[in-house]
């Protein structure tokens, strides 16, 4: 079962179900849910629960063209029309990296050339017990479907990190998975270490969507092909496919590092870590258009814009 959050000029922030190519308003049910974060404490941040819920609501939903929708009607850029918003709105979103081999190995290479040293940190990290974890946004940082990310002003080689995320609910337990773009300025990151916040945190550094899979139910998490496009003048210029089977890490140990002498509130998003590492040669121009399409949630576009100092530009 996939969730979606929209809004409509008419009846403002909507929360909808997705059903053979329809979404079905679920502020329209009885239980008038509109936003996800309003039925995830309706289900006491159950999963069980929360599938329920939904279910439930979706079934009451009347049969009735203002409250269901094609999904080509949502799936489209803002504007004075239905459309797609974020699935939620994160208090807090945290990121894990070099989860996946192949980012360890392309990013130590990348350092390497870079600083003339064979130091293997990410390689060193990929093997240790514990796992890189990172700040990575707030709601206000977090672009939706269709909505800018962010190239930051002072870097040249801002790259897209597609990855598989899930949203926690209470004590640990997973409510669903969603798309991030983990957008990083590795440029930033390669001159020193200590700069990664600045490398991960800015304006659009962190896309979600379009859905969220409920994890009651779902599919294996760790069977979801991954492909990610960037498209730049009407051209695939990159195209890649993974699978999150060659994460080198289980969701509950990068749980029991971020939960460790660390509050973290229900509908906080964490990402998983990339297995898809974009060549220097692709780093994102103002303008491209990222696709990142992972099976069962669907495809999250975004379209790049360079930052000016003080965010996005007018």
């Amino acid at each position: 079962m996939r969730l979606v959050q929209f809004e409509t000029p008419e009846r403002g922030p909507r929360l909808g179900c997705i059903r053979e190519g329809r979404v079905l308003d679920l502020s329209g049910a009885e239980a008038a849910f509109t936003s996800f974060e309003a039925l995830m404490e309706w289900s006491d941040c159950d999963p069980g629960e929360l599938r329920k819920n939904a279910e439930a609501a979706a079934a009451k939903v009347p049969d009735d063209p203002r409250y269901v929708y094609g999904w080509e009607e949502l799936d489209r850029a803002p504007g004075p029309h239905p459309h797609l918003v974020l699935p939620l709105r994160p208090p807090e979103v945290w990121g894990f990296g070099v989860t996946y081999r192949r980012s360890a190995e392309v990013r130590d290479a990348d350092v390497a050339e870079e600083t003339d040293s064979s130091a293997s940190i990410y390689d060193r990290v990929y093997q240790s017990e514990r796992p890189e974890c990172f700040f990575k946004a707030t709601a206000p940082r977090c672009a939706g479907p269709h909505q800018p990310i962010g190239i930051r002003s002072d870097s040249r080689l801002t790259a897209v990190e597609p990855e598989l995320a899930y949203v926690l609910g209470e004590e640990r337990k997973i409510l669903g998975y969603t798309i991030c773009n983990d957008v990083s300025a590795w440029d930033i990151e390669r001159e020193n270490p200590l700069y990664l916040p600045q490398s991960k945190i800015f304006a659009g550094c962190c896309a979600l969507g379009p859905a969220i899979l409920l994890a009651d139910g779902g599919p294996d998490p760790y069977d979801l092909d991954i492909t990610c496009r960037i498209i730049r003048d009407g051209e695939t210029i990159f195209s890649e496919t993974t699978n999150s089977g060659r994460i080198g890490r289980r969701f509950e140990e990068l749980n029991e590092y971020l939960y460790r002498d660390n509050p973290v509130p229900a509908g906080t998003v964490v990402s998983t870590g990339t297995g898809i590492m974009v060549p220097n040669e692709f780093a994102l121009e103002d303008g491209d258009l990222v696709e990142i399409e992972i099976a069962g949630i669907g495809v999250l576009s975004n379209l790049a814009r360079r930052l000016t100092g003080e965010g996005f530009p007018d």
